[in-house]
């Protein structure tokens, strides 16, 4: 039997929620502002997963146009009921500021939940049915009289009421798809504070409910709380958290919170949850949060603990006895030649990709118009895809004639509007450029450097991660020598942890192709390759 590697997936893929059906467990994680909103990745032992859907798709079901950085959708809560699978998430519109020159200040923000269904994983999901705004994480109980609850935790703006103000739930009718009465406050939290992310569970009697605390960094936390009716009061668990990192700022796993529990055909009980890999000797996790899964037991006492009985999270827990079910590699050789962009890209907010890029326009070449800024809430051409490891390379090969200092296409490192490293081709004076723009929220400013003059024709430009080290290079042909931009500079800026003072940073660093046009004109750029190639112990820069 092997034993699993946590996480299970890895790169930017928090807040999961886990549901079995027959012999397929599927995990539905947070996209935030990326598109198509939701990953759900399928699997049949738990060891081996491939991405099966982004099932919201469309314009109907989701336009993230104006959504803050870390926004969008926030938590969705898989489950499966009637035949067919139940998916609510939020679609975070505001954040809102909870100071105000260093005055504490009412926190106003937008959290409207909504469910869409469908038969199948990877079908045609339903148009979204809004259900409330009251607070975030919303989730779906299915008890065993056929009745329906929606749980979601409770936002208090008004000042002095700390927020975070419990778990609510409200009876939801899944024939006519709306809630119905009136919401009931079922839980308050413990002491950790930070009670969100609910999910409510029967068993032997006993309502479970299962809800993250403490803050989604290092003192994150699964706690548990339990009662014999679903309106409570609830008792909770004697040993405090079920599952947590908390204090361990540096090993293999840690931020350890926010799960779901999964029952497998013999009744083992298993938690996903989130977690995050600090750089070593760094307490910065570049890849986010990302999803990993244990067994768990339940004790004679009627709680459920890890198997140690410590609550800690395990990096290699040992793999269920299933048929290996392994997945045909899904293989991309890093030329843009089909009609479709490969799964594991995303872009940002806009559900109208065409106005952003064509993979026919150029056969051959996935083709970027010029939109806006880099970091703009609305049309930006950035097509992205997760770091996933701490070593790595990436490269493509641009053809770019820019004729206007706004005008620039290139390679991109980014995290957010606040944190990203951009080596583009742009042009001043009719001269085309190198550049590097970089933002980082240790400057007031976004910086740019000229590079160097470039000669004519397709350009190639390349990106190498050892840890915290990040190099860049470019050369005018695949023949040619790399030439090393003569600096190193700093990955780990590219972290939840590094942040502009009020704002939020659940994500996670991408790497990807970016255009823009700040002329208007749409001036495109067309890549013909781009390799993204995990490390073998390498330090930067390679040649």
């Amino acid at each position: 039997m092997n034993d699993i590697s946590n996480p299970v997936l890895r790169g930017f893929n928090p807040d999961p929620s886990i549901v079995r059906v027959g012999d397929d467990i599927f995990i539905a994680t947070s996209t935030f502002e990326w598109f198509p909103g939701v990953q759900i990745h399928h699997s049949r032992d738990l060891v081996h997963w491939r991405l099966a859907a982004r099932p919201l798709a469309r314009a109907a079901q989701l336009d993230m146009r104006g959504d803050p950085d870390s926004c969008g959708v926030w938590a969705p809560d898989l489950s499966y009921a009637d035949g067919r699978f139940w998916l609510v998430f939020t679609d975070v519109k505001r954040y809102g500021a909870t100071t105000v020159n260093g005055a504490k200040g009412v926190s106003l923000r937008d959290f409207p939940n909504y469910v869409v269904t469908c038969d199948r994983i990877d079908g045609d999901w339903s148009d979204p049915v809004h259900l409330n705004s009251s607070g975030f994480d919303p989730s779906l109980f299915h008890d065993d009289d056929g009745r329906s609850w929606m749980l979601n935790m409770l936002w208090d703006h008004r000042p002095g009421q700390g927020r975070f103000a419990g778990i609510q739930m409200q009876e939801f009718d899944r024939r006519t798809m709306a809630l119905v009465g009136e919401p009931t406050r079922i839980f308050r939290g413990t002491e950790r504070g930070f009670t969100e992310g609910p999910h409510l569970y029967k068993r032997d009697g006993w309502y479970h409910l299962l809800v993250a605390e403490g803050g989604t960094g290092w003192d994150h936390a699964v706690v548990m709380a339990r009662s014999r009716t679903l309106s409570g009061p609830y008792t909770v668990h004697p040993d405090g958290a079920v599952l947590a990192g908390a204090g361990r700022k540096q090993g293999a796993i840690t931020r350890a919170g926010h799960g779901d529990l999964v029952e497998l055909a013999d009744g083992t009980p298993w938690i996903a949850y989130l977690c995050g890999r600090p750089l070593p000797g760094r307490e910065r996790c570049v890849m986010g949060r990302e999803t990993a899964i244990q067994p768990m037991r339940w004790d004679a006492d009627g709680w459920l603990r890890t198997l140690a009985g410590d609550a800690r999270p395990d990096p290699s827990p040992a793999a269920p006895p299933l048929p290996a079910a392994p997945w045909p590699a899904r293989l991309w050789d890093g030329h843009f030649d089909g009609a479709q962009l490969p799964e594991e890209f995303q872009w940002l907010r806009t559900p109208f990709p065409d106005r952003l890029f064509s993979l026919t326009a150029r056969p051959g070449c996935l083709r970027l118009y010029g939109r806006e800024t880099v970091g703009s809430l609305f049309e930006q051409a950035l097509v992205a895809r997760r770091q996933t490891c701490f070593r790595f390379t990436a490269r493509t090969c641009l053809s770019f004639e820019p004729t206007s200092f706004q005008q620039a296409a290139g390679l991109i490192y980014y995290y957010n509007s606040t944190k990203f490293y951009y080596l583009h081709i742009s042009t001043d004076e009719g001269i085309r450029l190198l550049q590097l723009m970089v933002a980082s929220p240790d400057q007031d400013n976004i910086l740019l450097d000229v590079i160097t003059p470039l000669p004519p024709g397709p350009i190639e430009l390349r990106l190498d991660v050892d840890g915290d080290a990040l190099a860049f290079a470019w050369r005018p042909s695949a023949m040619a020598a790399w030439q090393h931009l003569p600096r190193t500079y700093d990955a780990s800026i590219l972290s939840d942890e590094v942040t502009c003072p009020g704002l939020p940073n659940f994500t996670g660093a991408f790497v990807g192709m970016a255009c823009q046009d700040l002329s208007g004109a749409a001036m495109p750029a067309d890549f013909s390759t781009f390799l993204y190639e995990e490390g073998d112990g390498r330090s930067v820069p390679v040649d």
